[in-house]
């Protein structure tokens, strides 16, 4: 009986040991990109490069949660600890703020990697392409086996929410903005043009909101 149940976990345990492989991998990639094109910009490469400014830019700050939630995620995926509520939040804000990244980006801001400071392309592909589709894929290969309802979801709205107010501050102040759409001067927009943007995109992410926890019924359903 007990060579049974080995023989019907170790499977599992196998999965687990490939869940923290790739994610500590994908992390460290990650990780390395930020490093290497903060390097370029530091070394006087591209325009304009101030550190203050890379590091306000969504994409950077979305992807180094992601590498934090992965780095923890993957360390942690063998031991499989009682998981809670406020773990499950952080790591479904990663793939929210991941999948927004690689949304706006090819959607709005393609073409633009130069003033996006992500001139060099594999950089690039690794930030806009990559790690979002892979931590959206992550998060459906090992589901959170809490569920999260659509009231707790919200907490993640914080730091977009944040993020618009800091940008739309310190944009006059020091004469810079992450992006096109966030600055009122581009394309004569306005405050009135931001506000429909910032409109369109709550619209949106509190669509991805209800999908991501939604989603968390899934395994408790499968089970």
């Amino acid at each position: 009986m007990t060579i049974s149940i080995t023989k019907e976990r170790q499977p599992i345990v196998n999965k687990r040991y490939l869940i923290m492989i790739y994610r500590v991998a994908f992390a460290l990639l990650c990780l390395y990109a930020i490093g290497v094109q903060y390097r370029y910009g530091m070394q006087g490469q591209g325009i304009d490069f101030i550190p203050a400014n890379f590091f306000s830019f969504f994409t950077i700050e979305s992807n180094l949660l992601a590498i934090l939630i992965f780095l923890i995620a993957g360390l942690l995926a063998v031991k499989l600890p009682k998981p809670t509520t406020a773990w499950v939040q952080l790591r479904g804000a990663a793939v929210l703020y991941m999948t927004i990244t690689g949304i706006v980006y090819v959607t709005l801001l393609s073409g633009l990697e130069e003033s996006l400071q992500t001139p060099i392309p594999w950089i690039n592909f690794v930030l806009h392409y990559l790690m979002p589709v892979v931590v959206l894929a992550d998060w459906f290969l090992d589901l959170p086996r809490l569920r999260l309802s659509f009231k707790q979801g919200l907490v993640w709205l914080i730091f977009p929410a944040a993020y618009l107010v800091y940008s739309l501050v310190r944009g006059p102040v020091v004469g810079w903005y992450p992006y096109p759409f966030l600055d009122p001067q581009a394309q004569n927009q306005g405050y009135a043009g931001i506000a429909v943007t910032a409109a369109v995109m709550l619209g949106i992410t509190l669509g991805f909101i209800a999908a991501l926890t939604w989603t968390t019924r899934l395994r408790a359903r499968r089970a």
